[in-house]
């Protein structure tokens, strides 16, 4: 831990702000974005672009400071699994899945998840705080690192589909996702980036005045009664009012909201299901993708059948709503959907009323 400012945790404007209040010009941003986060470099004696001067002052008070590696699994299916330690003594996941042409980062945005939906290993673990700008940002970008010293695809995309409900940590995930669009950082399109929400309303209102992201929603059930035993989230902000601020979001035009539905065997996958699912979407702009339910320790739910899945899937073609399911990748370490633990103190108390112990499963 350093008293030093980390600059992960700025966006261009912020930074430029940073360097004015310094007597720098704004444009020292630029110079700076690319250096870190095109270059991979932290150290700003290698910024040669920057005068002597500068870069003394800077190390001074400032650092480019990534997250620390506790732990890093690979799967047999090239999925990658690392375990990150913040300064705080708690730790994150985050998950590389490669493709034939893309490669996929899923980050995460908290420190445990508040929600508690009763399929995801992450909410049954508890919560303990936000993530900030650096933190979240810092996975990129460490995880970028990693990649390049063992010449392997970069990534392309990234999801916010790991530890916690972006929308309720808005501020700084909008500044890592500022980042990760701007011209000098990454230049992820609009489409490379994905934020998924079990449908704070609040956090996606404001998401339509600041970003054109795309949007997946963790939906699950077709219905508020069963939804609300599944996603707790949704007995405060029911379905059609979810869907509603999701189409606000994508608004007129071909942009579609992906839907997710995690596939539990005789819970929420029957004939019925899919049908009411249909339904529900018929004025939606989405696509669905069907998740087949990934165990952890201690969970009453069980996969659906390959078969069930099928069926469920072309009640939904059949109805003309794109469907997919996804790939399982990474559950031979515990990296596939829902599967994510980290290990961090939980200050719902939830571990504790449920006798759980975790550590990540990364030892």
């Amino acid at each position: 831990m350093t008293d030093k400012m980390n600059l992960l945790n700025f966006d261009r404007p912020a930074l430029a702000e940073w360097f004015a209040a310094r007597g720098e010009k704004p444009f020292r941003a630029q110079q700076l974005l690319k250096w870190i986060y095109q270059q991979n470099v932290s150290e700003f004696d290698e910024m040669t672009n920057l005068s002597k001067k500068l870069r003394d002052s800077l190390k001074q008070d400032a650092e480019v400071r990534g997250l620390r590696v506790a732990a890093d699994q690979k799967s047999a299916d090239g999925s990658r699994k690392w375990l990150f330690e913040l300064d705080d003594g708690n730790s994150i996941e985050s998950v590389y899945i490669p493709e034939a042409e893309r490669a996929t980062l899923c980050i995460s945005s908290q420190v445990g998840c508040a929600l508690n939906c009763s399929f995801c290993s992450t909410a049954q673990q508890g919560f303990n705080r936000n993530l900030t700008a650096a933190e979240i940002i810092g996975q990129l970008w460490t995880a970028s690192r990693l990649l390049a010293m063992d010449d392997i695809l970069p990534v392309s995309n990234v999801v916010f589909m790991g530890m916690g409900e972006p929308l309720l940590n808005f501020d700084n995930v909008m500044v890592a996702v500022s980042l990760m669009q701007d011209d000098f950082s990454y230049a992820l399109s609009k489409r490379r980036v994905t934020l998924s929400t079990a449908g704070v309303v609040p956090g996606l209102k404001r998401l339509a005045e600041e970003s054109d992201i795309s949007l997946a929603l963790s939906l699950h059930a077709p219905d508020d009664e069963l939804r609300n035993k599944l996603v707790p989230l949704n007995i405060k902000y029911h379905i059609d009012e979810v869907l509603q601020a999701c189409k606000e979001y994508v608004g007129e035009g071909r942009r579609r909201i992906t839907i997710e539905y995690v596939m539990l065997d005789g819970v929420n996958d029957s004939d019925r299901h899919a049908r009411a699912l249909a339904k529900r979407l018929r004025k939606v702009p989405s696509k669905v993708n069907l998740i087949p339910f990934n165990p952890f320790p201690r969970t009453r739910y069980r996969r659906s059948s390959e078969q069930q899945i099928e069926r469920f899937r072309n009640i939904l073609h059949n109805a003309g709503i794109v469907t997919i399911t996804r790939r399982t990748r990474g559950d031979d370490i515990d990296a596939a959907c829902g599967q994510l633990a980290g290990d961090f103190t939980d200050r719902t108390r939830r571990r504790e009323r449920m006798g759980i112990e975790v550590t990540g499963d990364l030892s």
